[in-house]
């Protein structure tokens, strides 16, 4: 063992990837209410791992070096907690706020994880609580009458799904939902010549890019045949796609043609060089002198599920087929799959070929971006990391002075250009649509858009419609915008982000503040505070719900598939990781 672990919580079976691994990962179908708390009467401090991290532990026999971000989490009373951190963190407050970092009810965390009952039966502290999961259908919640904010002004939230932007406008037009979620390009006109429908456009915060994986973890697979171990043949797919032509042909008005993986209005994101002109015949010339004059055979992996980023996903997997036939001599067969399995095939590195994929905003910083998707703790949909990209992204990461970060983004931002792990495509402009007596209706920058600010008229009932069924409703181990959506209305985090904004302000901690270093970071926690089966809210629930995530010898670290993307790649890593 790395460290000696804190506070024993209740076994709930195998730790870590070996515990998800073992499971199916399905959502249950009970959400039934949690049984009413009963207090025990006594608080004991929980701190984890017991004594801090050894920062510089670099590996032994069975654990992997160690490159997190945190040393140790530890309540110092019932309502305050301290983040000790193994560097600074300029984006920390950012990070906090987001809904995978959302608090949860230690007794629910031990007795709902290891049967999965947690994925659907989230017990937050939110404005309101789940009472069904109809599979396939809708998700009904309630207003939650405890609340320690303000209640909503109506009684009850559905959430319901269509892929099909079209069958969402029907349905907005016929007045069975109050609102939708990513109108078609088509539809914008018609929107705004209607006076029963308010349109609310949404910043492009957001990047498509097609992915390539240069070494899958795909068993038996031979990588010696993988052309997309090879730098060049990514290269000529970036200069052989005419990126213009899709966004042109596939995305509607607001939307631009990536200049850079990150949007520009976000700071620091567009330094460094732009990304490569369309020039298919020096892709061709690149692709023959990497030993693939005639082309080859490959795969478009995607999942159909219209996105922000991503409006036609059908249609632009077409489209590319087609550009990647007709420039480059290479063919590629089209595989759909079903939304939750591509996303954990993606994260998981099993995927060969190309992959069709995006990211929206959860923050506005490099780090989301950057770190996510090429950081030293990210997936693995890339495969291989680099480790110029991951040097440059942590010195941009931890550097307080503006000046630093500019010339690390510089250096990440042309590394990234060099290696090609994908294709950068389009920044998609998109938008919500409401029934216009809906007051305080928005679109959210970050996608986010919380429904209990909103008035439905004289309704007792808000019904949104988004694009797809969330997968799981613990979102710690969830990456899918939609499922974020849902946990946000029910979940909440130590910080929030303004409604309909970006700005990172207090919600379940009233302050959160560090020290000279940035190394230490105390949060005073909001009193009064219950959870929705009445259970207090205090500082081990924010322990608790932070090392189930971090330590992969947890064992509670299990959620849905056990990957817990966000946390790795966002905090630097996990601990206790496996040897290599």
């Amino acid at each position: 063992m790395i460290v000696a672990l804190g506070l024993v919580v209740a076994a709930c079976g195998g730790g870590g990837p070996s515990a998800s691994a073992s499971g199916t990962g399905a959502v249950p179908t009970d959400v039934a209410s949690e049984e009413p708390f009963e207090s025990s009467g006594t608080f004991e401090p929980m701190a984890w791992p017991e004594e801090p991290m050894d920062c510089s532990f670099e590996g032994d026999d069975t654990h992997a070096a160690y490159n997190g971000e945190f040393a140790q989490i530890r309540a110092v009373d019932e309502s305050t907690v301290e983040f000790e951190l193994c560097y600074a963190d300029v984006s920390f407050l950012q990070k906090i706020a987001f809904s995978s970092f959302n608090i949860h009810d230690t007794a629910s965390l031990e007795n709902d994880m290891e049967n999965h009952r947690i994925l659907a039966r989230p017990n937050g502290t939110g404005p309101f609580m789940i009472t069904e999961w109809s599979r396939g259908d809708h998700i009904t919640m309630v207003r939650n009458p405890n609340y320690w904010g303000e209640a909503p002004a109506f009684e009850s939230l559905e959430f319901r799904w269509s892929v099909d932007s079209a069958q969402r406008f029907v349905e907005l037009q016929a007045g069975t939902v109050d609102g939708i979620d990513n109108p078609g390009p088509d539809d914008f006109a018609a929107i705004e010549g209607d006076s029963n429908l308010t349109l609310y456009e949404r910043e492009g915060l957001n990047t498509f890019y097609v992915g390539f994986n240069n070494n899958p973890k795909i068993e038996g697979f031979d990588n010696s045949t993988n052309p997309f171990a090879n730098e060049d043949v990514r290269r000529a797919v970036a200069m052989g796609i005419d990126r213009q032509q899709i966004v042109d042909n596939f995305y509607p008005e607001g939307s631009e043609v990536a200049s850079h993986f990150v949007p520009c209005a976000i700071e620091f994101a567009c330094t460094g060089d732009e990304w490569y002109e369309f020039d298919p015949e020096a892709a061709r010339q690149l692709l023959a002198d990497a030993g693939f004059p005639d082309g080859f055979s490959t795969t478009i992996h995607l999942r159909d599920v219209v996105r922000g980023y991503l409006p036609n996903p059908t249609q632009v997997a077409t489209e590319l087929q087609t550009q990647l036939r007709e420039n480059l001599n290479i063919e590629a067969a089209i595989d759909v799959q079903e939304s939750g399995t591509f996303i954990d095939n993606s994260d998981g590195g099993l995927l060969d070929g190309i992959h069709l994929l995006g990211w929206g905003a959860d923050y506005p910083d490099n780090t989301n971006f950057l770190d996510y998707h090429f950081g030293g703790g990210a997936s693995d949909q890339f495969g291989d990391k680099f480790d110029d990209i991951v040097e440059a992204l942590r010195v941009g990461a931890t550097s307080p002075e503006d000046a630093d970060r500019e010339a690390a983004y510089v250096e990440a931002n042309n590394a990234i250009r060099e290696h090609v792990p994908m294709v950068p495509i389009a920044h998609g402009g998109s938008a919500t649509v409401f029934q216009a007596d809906v007051e305080n209706a928005h679109a959210s920058p970050l996608s986010n858009e919380q429904f209990a600010v909103m008035v439905p008229g004289d309704r007792d009932q808000l019904v949104w419609m988004q694009n797809a069924e969330p997968i799981g409703l613990y979102c710690a181990d969830e990456s899918d915008g939609e499922s974020l959506r849902a946990c946000e209305q029910m979940n909440e985090s130590l910080y929030a982000y303004e409604v309909g904004g970006t700005a990172a302000e207090p919600a379940l901690a009233t302050e959160c503040t560090t020290n000279d270093e940035g190394t230490l970071w105390t949060c005073s926690l909001r009193e009064g505070v219950t959870f929705h089966n009445g259970a207090p809210f205090d500082a081990n629930d924010v322990v608790l719900s932070y090392a189930v995530q971090w330590d992969v010898e947890h064992p509670l670290h299990i959620g849905r598939d056990g990957s817990f993307t966000y946390f790795s790649a966002l905090f630097g890593g996990f601990l206790n990781s496996p040897a290599e």
